[in-house]
């Protein structure tokens, strides 16, 4: 019997790959790097791997026999690898690339995306640009197409509703994908309340809406939590509540968030995850209308659980 070194490194490599993944769903780590609806595909990936790895280990022992057979080529020669010969500089690299995320994912801890990040991604710069961006993607939400109220809707749930908002508040269970009436029934619920409550649930779906049209909503009580952000350009009673929404992994994530203003504002550091209530006012920054929050009430929290957001679906009918 003949032992294959690099056979057996391909079949290390392929059970390392399901370990990682399956040690990062069991300590719930996998939240961090990708938006939960691909979770499944990520615990079928990590299958696959161990299946893999089960058919790689048939190929790290073999007989003299089978080790120098031949291949039929019209040119009687073998120009593909069977992982048996010498190592060589291309071979190193392609096993170092390969080798990197699995020691990354092993032996470093998942970091939160942060202020640092937000500020290397120029999250003011963002944020005023999200408006224009918003009015010229009004369709879409999380990259599907996004229903538009119809006043048929709006004036049958103010006949339920009253002046005071929705009596029977739709049922926010943790599922992002939605139908388009149920989506119409979540814009309708933020029309209609006096105070706005940005659950991670309806977060990223709210704000949208609110900043495409900001003056509808000034005056309306607002409460949500975030981690705080500054920039030299605000004042020392300004900062940014602010979360990092995610479409697919931390890859494509985006800072998003309220500028805030109130007295304590310079006793808080960045990273500091704070829940807070206010009034929505309009403010305008580099030319562009924003939503300001004066806040009323604030108090420090332990970053939650789950930092991220993530985009609602609409389920195309």
């Amino acid at each position: 019997m003949q032992l294959h070194f690099q056979q057996a490194f391909r079949a290390f490599i392929l059970l390392a790959f399901s370990t990682l993944l399956f040690k990062l769903h069991h300590t719930g780590d996998i939240s961090k790097f990708i938006n939960p609806k691909y979770e499944v595909l990520s615990q079928i990936a990590s299958i696959i791997f161990l299946i893999l790895f089960f058919i790689q280990i048939t190929r790290v022992w073999s007989t003299q026999k089978k080790r120098h057979h031949d291949c039929y080529h019209d040119d009687h020669s073998c120009h593909h690898d069977h992982g048996d010969t010498p190592l060589n500089t291309k071979k190193v690299i392609a096993y170092l690339v390969i080798m990197f995320p699995l020691a990354t994912g092993f032996f470093l801890s998942p970091k939160v995306l942060d202020a640092s990040i937000a500020d290397k991604k120029g999250a003011m710069l963002i944020l005023s640009n999200q408006k224009q961006t918003s009015l010229q993607q009004k369709n879409t939400v999380g990259g599907e197409t996004s229903p538009q109220m119809d006043e048929k809707n709006i004036n049958s749930q103010e006949e339920i509703s009253g002046d005071d908002g929705p009596s029977d508040p739709i049922n926010l269970e943790d599922e992002r994908i939605i139908s388009e009436e149920e989506y119409n029934e979540l814009v309708i619920q933020l029309e209609l309340k006096n105070t706005i409550e940005m659950n991670d649930y309806v977060y990223a779906a709210f704000y949208d809406e609110i900043g495409m049209d900001v003056g509808k909503y000034k005056g309306k009580k607002i409460k949500l939590k975030g981690f705080v952000y500054k920039e030299k350009e605000l004042s020392q009673n300004q900062l940014v509540i602010s979360r990092f929404l995610i479409t697919h992994c931390v890859a494509d994530a985006s800072i998003i968030g309220f500028l805030s203003e109130f007295s304590e504002a310079p006793s808080l550091d960045n990273d500091t995850w704070i829940e807070a209530e206010g009034v929505l006012d309009v403010t305008t920054y580099n030319g562009t209308e924003l939503p300001l929050i004066k806040i009323t009430g604030w108090k420090k929290i332990n970053e939650p659980e789950t930092p991220y957001l993530y985009p609602i679906s609409i389920k195309i009918m």
